[in-house]
């Protein structure tokens, strides 16, 4: 779009262009001077319709897109406005995209989530209907299915406390307790409380090698959540007589630590999505394992509220790495 300017110089040409023939066809003489005259009031005249009749609208509904930021603005630009409100439209746009992906995954979400608790409720509800009915009598029979009562109850349970976790995270997100402590002994603590779970599977914890105490700043109670996860995660998935391992590496600013298995894998194709609250490979043998499905949200949640990034790897048949990293204490 031209400036005001320029429309009544373009207009005015027109105009003299115009008459100019109309003069020539007529055989009518008029002088330079003449022509001149013209122009200049034509200009003139274009000018000032441009300025207050065509603008002014124009600056009315530029004022309205921008919300009246335009107000404090002494001179008013055709040609910059294009661009202004070009620029709005692309921005709302983006806006309404992204209220759609938020409705998206309000309706995935719930529908997760009221998914993930009917099969407990529902477990729950048949045992004690059976129970109601007479076996509350046999007493094999009621033993046997109230402790499954009992592993529903804790399946609940455990999906309750991990959406409590989410939902305490992003409030609390900006209220981290940032100190500085050694993640070396961090982890070795998380190997020990793992220990006896790691047992029955005869999956070793170990590091690849001896380390010196390494420091760094972080939430320390959080990182030890994101560890124990990851730890917990490989033992789940692994395979019998398997290796978890953990190691360190000094990325100059950053500690890079990792955390690897050699167990079942996971496809290429699933890993973007891994982390995805909900998110299974495979939701049977998710749930036999006691999974979920919010564990690697969360571990993606706290890691980027450091301000850092976590990877994952896997080959299936292979085994995972997963990876983060967190600022190095000076």
């Amino acid at each position: 779009m031209k400036s005001n300017k320029e429309i009544a110089f373009f207009i005015a040409f027109i105009a003299v262009l115009c008459l100019w023939l109309i003069i020539a066809i007529s055989h009518v003489t008029l002088s330079i001077l003449s022509f001149v005259f013209l122009f200049i009031v034509v200009f003139l005249l274009a000018y000032f319709v441009i300025k207050q009749y065509i603008e002014k609208r124009i600056k009315t509904l530029y004022r309205i897109i921008q919300n009246q930021k335009i107000k404090s603005q002494q001179h008013f630009d055709l040609e910059s406005s294009e661009e202004d409100v070009k620029k709005w439209v692309s921005e709302r746009q983006a806006e309404i995209e992204h209220l759609k992906d938020t409705e998206k995954f309000r309706r995935d979400f719930l529908g997760n989530v009221s998914h993930e608790l009917k099969t407990p409720i529902f477990n729950i509800q048949g045992y004690v209907l059976t129970l109601l009915e007479g076996a509350l009598e046999d007493e094999q029979i009621n033993k046997k299915y109230l402790q499954r009562t009992q592993k529903s109850v804790e399946r609940m349970i455990s999906i309750v406390e991990d959406l409590e976790s989410i939902s305490t995270l992003e409030h609390e997100e900006k209220n981290l307790k940032i100190e500085k402590f050694d993640i070396v002994e961090l982890c070795k603590n998380v190997q020990d409380s793992l220990e006896d779970k790691a047992k029955k599977s005869n999956i070793s914890l170990v590091f690849d090698k001896e380390y010196s105490p390494i420091f760094v700043v972080a939430d320390k109670m959080k990182i030890n959540q994101v560890l124990t996860n990851l730890v917990d995660n490989s033992i789940k998935y692994g395979n019998e007589n398997g290796l978890t391992k953990i190691r360190f590496y000094d990325m100059v600013e950053n500690i890079l630590v990792e955390v690897s298995d050699d167990g079942i894998g996971i496809d290429e194709i699933h890993l973007p999505r891994l982390s995805e609250r909900f998110f299974r490979v495979e939701e049977s043998r998710s749930r036999e394992k006691g999974g979920t499905g919010l564990g690697l949200s969360i571990v993606k949640h706290i890691i980027e509220s450091h301000k850092q990034t976590l990877n994952i790897r896997s080959t299936v048949g292979v085994g995972s790495t997963f990876s983060f990293t967190l600022k190095k204490a000076k």
